[in-house]
């Protein structure tokens, strides 16, 4: 597996049109190969006009993640990027069964304020 393929996999929605909202499910096709790699890195670029005071991410794949950030200058643009570790070979879940079946929901919070939700189901082809 070469690293390009493992490297990063980013998720950007410059328009206004594709900010997310709870009843919106985006989709984004994925290499089967990435159930290859022994660690993936995930990318999201967020951009805010307003200041937030206690910015948080909230993320469930199987589970839910939850992430802390604080202050959030305003006029300003971020990025959050975590690292995934793969299970043995002999644990992963093949890509027919993983395919359709995984969504990622992620909510941003200030503080207790729900500010967007997106879901993106995952397709590996």
């Amino acid at each position: 597996m070469d690293n390009f393929e493992c490297s990063i996999m980013t998720w950007y929605c410059p328009h206004v049109s594709c900010r997310s909202l709870p009843t919106v499910e985006h989709q984004a096709k994925v290499p089967k190969k990435i159930l290859k790699c022994r660690a993936v890195s995930r990318e999201i670029n967020f951009s805010s006009i307003e200041p937030m005071e206690k910015f948080r991410l909230e993320q469930k794949v199987l589970f839910k993640w939850f992430f802390d950030f604080g202050f959030v200058i305003p006029n300003s643009t971020n990025t959050w990027q975590s690292l995934i570790e793969a299970a043995p070979e002999s644990q992963m879940m093949p890509a027919n069964v993983l395919n359709g079946n995984v969504v990622i929901e992620t909510k941003f919070f200030d503080d207790d304020l729900l500010i967007s939700t997106s879901n993106v189901r995952l397709f590996y082809v």
